[in-house]
């Protein structure tokens, strides 16, 4: 269920300019202090454009946008990464105005959420030519919210196989429901199978 500060967040959450130290809109005139901190992505939705990460140095959740994410050529951020940032109090609670560095190894999700494909960090898209012919497969779970999620394939369950809400959208579904037949390419990524291309069967 989506919650009352998540609805604004999608509704208003502000943009960032590139190349401010701190973004003017940080500052709304009261002379808001900026606090660093360090944290861990709870989730995010690359869809949407935002998420939360916590942290042992502040009381409740600390929103990110997607727009803070820009001058690190980044969409989104992996569940599980540690994030040290600059926060703000806002009237909706804390969110993050500016991000000053990006630990991706305690990460709990293939990291997909590069604005570019580059170094060891794969875009799905970037393996189709790797990946084999369509084949029978069965959402095993997913989380639109996370936006990510685990396939099975028809003959075998014994492995789970990736996959990213890009994907989703890519094959022109919004959501994927448990046990939903599928048909999808599937190519072998940093951390096992993932799935690059899906269809509806």
């Amino acid at each position: 269920m989506t919650s009352r500060r998540e609805m604004l967040a999608d509704q208003q959450a502000p943009h960032c300019d590139d190349g401010e130290t701190v973004p003017p809109k940080v500052d709304d005139g009261g002379g808001a202090a900026l606090v660093k901190l360090t944290g861990a992505m709870k989730w995010f939705d690359a869809t949407r454009g935002f998420g939360f990460l916590v942290s042992d140095q502040a009381k409740g959740d600390v929103l990110v946008h997607f727009s803070v994410l820009k001058e690190h050529d980044r969409r989104s951020l992996p569940e599980g990464a540690i994030v040290e940032c600059l926060v703000v109090e806002q009237e909706r609670g804390l969110q993050a105005s500016k991000i000053l560095s990006i630990d991706l190894s305690h990460a709990v999700t293939p990291d997909l959420g590069r604005a570019r494909i580059g170094g060891d960090r794969v875009d799905p898209s970037a393996l189709i030519a790797e990946a084999g012919a369509f084949e029978p497969v069965r959402v095993k779970w997913f989380n639109r919210l996370k936006g990510y999620g685990f396939l099975v394939r028809e003959d075998d369950d014994s492995e789970d196989i990736f996959i990213h809400m890009e994907t989703v959208r890519r094959g022109g579904l919004t959501d994927l429901g448990p046990d939903e037949p599928l048909r999808a390419r599937i190519a072998t990524g940093r951390k096992g199978p993932l799935a690059v291309e899906v269809e509806p069967r």
